[in-house]
């Protein structure tokens, strides 16, 4: 696996991420592409490694290629580029059917990290969750190997339960992320700094790690404290928008702690079964 030669195409925040992990790991990375001349020769060196902007520049005898890129530039970046026909190429979306290279080639998989990537943040490869798949069993060994050397959690899953797992990742983090925005546009209107949320999101985050989502919930909603909703509703009766948004997620807190509850009375009212022998 060592001596494979890796092109990485695309240079934003997967990449930036990746291609330090690839080094780490003692893998060959040997060239790294982006459509833009900035973008490329940033990454190029902070790796060391050759970079180009030029597409026809891409190193067409690789024995591996990991497209970093948006879905919708994917597959007509990957027609346009001169690849060794028996080269495995790989995708790391997170919503994209790996039989998106179907029709060009017979080596093809997927290799997709459960993480949100900002550049200029400094994250442990190795503890970044790789979902792996690919086309065929000898293909899947070859992704198993590469995955193992960048990641200690490795998970073999489909293209469709893959978007489905992408899918619960938008609502945990970029729908989450989202709220605090609007939290902070809350803040800002009151001349009140966002940082005096930051313990509150800490302990937050750190709570569902120890526990289920469910046993950390707290808050108004829960308590089904009418007066608090009541007041809060009255707080945002100038944005319906957030009003709305408001009322939606408070009930539906509500009907998660009510279906919670009834699940546990009925578990506990179950008549108890005993076996006379």
């Amino acid at each position: 696996m060592k001596d494979k030669r890796i092109i990485l195409v695309g240079a934003g925040n997967v990449a930036h991420h990746l291609a330090p992990a690839l080094l780490k790991a003692g893998l060959n990375l040997c060239q790294i592409y982006s459509r833009t001349l900035e973008s490329a020769r940033e990454l190029g060196k902070k790796t060391g490694i050759t970079y180009t902007a030029d597409i026809f520049g891409i190193y067409p005898d690789g024995d591996i290629y990991i497209f970093c890129v948006s879905d919708d530039a994917l597959l007509p970046l990957y027609k346009s580029i001169r690849i060794n026909k028996d080269a495995l190429v790989l995708h790391t979306s997170g919503s994209l059917a790996m039989d998106i290279f179907k029709p060009y080639t017979e080596h093809y998989g997927v290799l997709y990290p459960i993480q949100t990537f900002t550049k200029k943040r400094e994250l442990d490869f190795r503890e970044i969750p790789l979902c792996i798949e690919a086309s065929s069993s000898e293909e899947l060994e070859i992704v198993r190997e590469l995955a193992g050397l960048l990641s200690i959690r490795i998970e073999e899953v489909s293209s469709e339960k893959r978007k489905v797992l992408h899918l619960a990742a938008v609502f945990a983090n970029n729908f989450v992320n989202h709220l605090y925005g609007m939290a902070g546009t809350i803040l800002e209107k009151e001349g009140l700094n966002f940082n005096l949320l930051r313990p509150l999101i800490f302990e937050t985050a750190h709570k569902v790690l120890l526990m289920s989502p469910e046993d950390a919930q707290t808050g108004p909603a829960k308590r089904g404290d009418e007066s608090i909703l009541n007041m809060h509703k009255t707080l945002l009766k100038e944005d319906r928008k957030l009003l709305n948004l408001y009322t939606w997620l408070s009930d539906s807190i509500r009907e998660t702690v009510l279906k919670t509850a009834e699940a546990k009375t009925e578990t506990e009212n179950k008549p108890l079964m005993l076996s006379l022998w």
